[in-house]
């Protein structure tokens, strides 16, 4: 029993969701618009602005895919109504963080500068030298392009420098010094 693809989608105001053949399956909203082609095992039907979701068997591959399949439905119908954002933020010294047209600078204590090319489907704005934020209507799209600056500098755990999301927590070591008390 899959709980997550049981549950219905409610298609709010404003969000156009349209299967064509083959499970393909594109949402229209006010922020932009996402395709994505489905398994054709699972079923997906429209009534009255709810998705459901439905499998035609019990084979473990199946149960799979019908929760995934609503998960990813959901997460695109909520992604062209209000967009996704992810805040990451530099901490250290010196480390510093600039945006010029379509690409990313960053300083954080290497021999030169780390820049990334922002892509087309996304917005990412440097509020401040410290601070930046990465939208998009595609949660796997923002997410992957975060994860990406954030791995150019991982935060460390004896002084906490580094690019970490907003809420992240860094679990901190103590260092030599403290052994020899």
């Amino acid at each position: 029993m899959s709980r997550i693809g049981n549950k219905a989608i409610t298609i709010p105001s404003g969000v156009e969701v349209t299967v064509a053949e083959g499970n393909e399956v594109t949402v229209k909203g006010p922020k932009g618009t996402l395709t994505r082609k489905f398994s054709p095992l699972i079923g997906i039907s429209i009534e009255d602005n709810t998705i459901t979701v439905t499998r035609p068997n019990e084979e473990k591959t199946t149960k799979q895919l019908h929760g995934t399949t609503r998960a990813l439905l959901a997460t695109m119908i909520e992604g062209c109504d209000k967009e996704y954002t992810k805040t990451l933020q530099i901490v250290g010294i010196g480390y510093r963080a600039a945006l010029a047209g379509k690409k990313l600078t960053m300083n954080l204590g290497f021999s030169h500068p780390v820049e990334f090319d922002v892509p087309d489907d996304l917005t990412v704005t440097v509020p401040d030298a410290n601070t930046i934020n990465v939208t998009g209507i595609d949660k796997q799209r923002v997410g992957q392009f975060a994860a990406v600056v954030r791995a150019a500098k991982k935060p460390e755990p004896y002084g906490g420098k580094g690019v970490r999301y907003k809420d992240e927590h860094v679990r901190r070591k103590e260092g030599k010094t403290a052994a020899k008390k």
